[in-house]
């Protein structure tokens, strides 16, 4: 079976190429360049019809992920549902369902078949629940089925911590961290090898791990088991010798023609983000980075959108192709529809904002607000911004006797001011 990756090295230009460089406004040549030599994939299983296909990677937008599906305490498909149309409201990439409790195929299964962006995986989340076997039970090949049962159903890219294997997790150990491991596929494969005393199951079978991404043409995003659950534990070498082991995953993967991107913290001082991000690019050959956040401090629990916007600006700037979004729920509980709201609004902010930084291009929106700000075209500004739907309930909320100015200024609105001083007309600050 042919991928995106393939294709590319023979100088076959896709469909689904055709549809991310008209969006990008990127040439032919670029894209079968850079997806050639794994710089920029295009997830797209060849069962996931209802697909709108988007690019990851270097000299392309930065995208955004959301994080959706149900645990053990919350079962309620439907409001799942309305967050993948919340998601859709906002032209988001990629979709992750992260469920964990029971049998998740049906609730997958329909993602698939009406979701138009990529959707994404972790296919150990659903061992238990698809295998019927507690952790210590499952043999290491059967983690390989439910992977091969997510590709087959359509997913264009799973996470696969394929990285924390023996070595690395011996140096995890010698690490003096707070959070030990946060990540919950993680933790989970750790477990599964600490009790049966074996290598981790998607390193000794890695090259069927491939075979079945090959068939289905399904990204790799290899994970990071080994992030920073807080920023004291950030770039130690527990997080390095993980990143290590994944340049040689990708290495691997690239010679059988899957595509891949490379996940990253996590929890990360603010002044270590660039370097992160310059490292990775360096270790993973240019790779696509998928970073999660990064958040920039750890006590701001109830507000973590902003402290993971704040991260995921700079990661952006620095080279981070996609931001999975974090929401004012993170570290608390599963977040619900406004949350979801407020974590896509928070992150489609930081990805623009490290977009004006990395690609002057995209400076076009924003200078077309300024402009219809400086000529008080409030209609236009609602539909400039990012959420022009909660902009002009604000604006309405207080709305001003004249249109030329808002509630907050009055006849004081500098906008105002300078439009009739410079067209010589006198300025008036007394209400008539």
């Amino acid at each position: 079976m042919k991928t995106q990756m393939s294709y590319a090295k023979e100088g076959i230009f896709t469909k689904q190429m055709q549809i991310v460089a008209q969006k990008e406004q990127v040439s032919e040549d670029f894209l079968l360049e850079n997806i050639a030599c794994g710089k920029i994939i295009i997830p797209a299983n060849i069962n996931h019809k209802a697909l709108d296909p988007n690019g990851i990677g270097y000299g392309l937008k930065t995208k955004v992920n959301v994080n959706l599906g149900v645990s053990n305490d919350c079962v309620d498909y439907s409001e799942e549902i309305k967050k993948v149309e919340l998601a859709h409201k906002f032209n988001i990439e990629a979709i992750m369902d992260l469920s964990n409790y029971g049998k998740t195929s049906r609730f997958r299964d329909e993602l698939i078949a009406t979701s138009k962006a990529m959707i994404g995986t972790v296919p150990v989340y659903d061992a238990v629940g698809f295998l019927e076997k507690d952790l210590k039970d499952i043999k290491a090949k059967d983690f390989l089925d439910v992977v091969y049962h997510h590709a087959k159903s359509g997913v264009d890219f799973m996470t696969i911590h394929a990285g924390i294997n023996s070595r690395a997790a011996r140096v995890f150990k010698e690490c003096d961290r707070i959070t030990n491991i946060v990540s919950r596929g993680g933790s989970v494969l750790y477990a599964w090898m600490q009790m049966n005393d074996a290598e981790n199951p998607f390193y000794e079978y890695y090259d069927d791990l491939l075979a079945i991404c090959k068939e289905f043409d399904v990204t790799l995003s290899l994970g990071d088991a080994l992030r920073p659950g807080c920023t004291h534990d950030a770039s130690d070498a527990a997080q390095i010798t993980e990143l290590i082991e994944l340049s040689s995953l990708t290495k691997r993967a690239w010679a059988q023609d899957v595509q891949v991107m490379i996940e990253g913290p996590g929890h990360m001082a603010i002044n270590e983000i660039e370097a992160n991000m310059q490292l990775e690019k360096r270790i993973c050959n240019g790779a696509p980075f998928y970073v999660l956040g990064p958040l920039v401090t750890d006590i701001g629990a109830g507000y973590d959108h902003i402290s993971g916007a704040i991260g995921g600006a700079v990661a952006a700037a620095a080279g981070a192709d996609i931001l999975c979004y974090v929401t004012p729920a993170e570290h608390l509980r599963l977040p619900n529809l406004e949350d979801v709201r407020d974590g896509i609004v928070a992150t489609k902010i930081a990805a623009h904002a490290g977009d004006i930084a990395k690609l002057p291009k995209e400076r076009k929106i924003d200078d077309a607000m300024s402009k219809a700000r400086q000529d008080i075209d409030w209609e236009k500004m609602f539909k400039l911004a990012i959420d022009g739907e909660k902009a002009k309930k604000m604006f309405n909320e207080r709305k001003p006797e004249e249109l030329n100015s808002c509630s907050m200024c009055g006849k004081m609105c500098a906008m105002n001011t300078m439009n009739k001083i410079l067209k010589g007309e006198d300025v008036s600050l007394i209400k008539e």
